[in-house]
């Protein structure tokens, strides 16, 4: 299969094209910088991670339906998969897709380090709130009181997605040479994602 990924380039155009609010491109480009710095450090470890152009494209994109479906109350996942299969990419489909809850939790590969993009899209963009790089539970107070509308089955929902979330945390960074606290800081030296 012939792998069609956008690039930054091209993804930027694309945040254009969807007209992304300012401060979901901003939240976007913080989650590609983190998950860049997830690759690097896993690089630095010897684990071999996915493939950097697939999950920084994956990461500018995953929230590439969020301003329509505020608009129109949709949601943003499957609307923005629709929207990448549409245009070809369906890679980054499946990492927007399942960027809010992952479909499936292999443990065993994920205990021996093989991580898939969409893994750490998905991990990227539950430590960003905002544009700011905060802990998991930081992020989970925020989806609680933002999402959660008082209702305690929901609660419960997502508070099991957040415990899936720092299991996963924990099968990454045995394989990444940092610990997660240091993460903020450590972005310090990554790119802003920008056109040139």
């Amino acid at each position: 299969m012939t792998r069609s990924i956008p690039s930054i380039e091209t993804c930027l155009s694309l945040m254009d094209d969807f007209s992304m609010l300012d401060n979901i491109r901003d939240h976007s480009i913080m989650v590609a910088r983190v998950a860049d710095a997830l690759l690097t450090g896993m690089e630095e470890k010897g684990a071999k991670p996915p493939p950097r152009d697939l999950v920084i494209s994956g990461a500018l994109l995953h929230d590439i339906a969020k301003t329509q479906c505020i608009k129109e109350h949709c949601d943003h996942s499957s609307v923005g998969n629709a929207i990448c299969l549409d245009l070809g990419y369906p890679e980054i489909a499946e990492i927007v897709l399942e960027h809010v809850i992952l479909i499936n939790f292999p443990v065993e590969r994920l205990r021996k380090g093989v991580f898939l993009a969409k893994e750490l899209v998905h991990y990227a963009d539950k430590r960003v709130l905002h544009d700011q790089v905060v802990s998991l539970d930081a992020r989970l107070d925020y989806i609680l009181e933002r999402y959660g509308n008082n209702d305690p089955f929901r609660h419960s929902l997502i508070k099991k997605n957040f415990h899936r979330c720092r299991e996963l945390e924990n099968f990454l960074f045995a394989h990444i040479s940092y610990s997660p606290d240091d993460l903020p800081a450590l972005l310090l030296d990554f790119p802003v994602f920008h056109r040139d």
